[in-house]
């Protein structure tokens, strides 16, 4: 499998979070799963400013096999959007951990950070 980054978290669904230096969560989609899908051809992001919490779907991914839901790792408010992947959600494939980002949460508990799947635990979930 390709690399996982070492600071970024998961949920068993396939979705990462990575906890910038001010507090915010940034949320995307895995490698693995980017490529179980294959090509992506659309992205539903959420709305600016609604409130998720920890486990609630956010977004849609489709690619040229399936659509899937993409669930919020962590609960509070969306605050930024990566609105690039309207246009282009092809970058989902190509930068899954950097440029294909769907959106970002000012989270309202840091602590259901820890709950998440840390890479080895992801990595390993992966493998079976």
């Amino acid at each position: 499998m390709k690399d996982i980054p070492e600071n970024y978290k998961f949920l068993s669904s396939h979705e990462w979070a990575k906890l910038e230096e001010d507090g915010i969560v940034t949320v995307g989609i895995s490698d693995y799963a980017q490529d179980q899908l294959g090509d992506i051809v659309f992205v539903e992001l959420p709305e600016l400013d609604s409130e998720v919490n920890q486990g609630d779907e956010a977004a849609v991914v489709e690619s040229v096999k399936a659509a899937s839901e993409v669930y919020s790792p962590m609960s509070g408010k969306i605050v930024d959007l990566n609105s690039s992947l309207e246009d282009s959600p092809e970058i989902v494939n190509s930068s899954a951990y950097e440029e294909g980002w769907f959106f970002k949460i000012e989270v309202t508990d840091s602590s259901e950070f820890e709950n998440l799947l840390t890479p080895e635990e992801y990595s390993e979930q992966c493998e079976d």
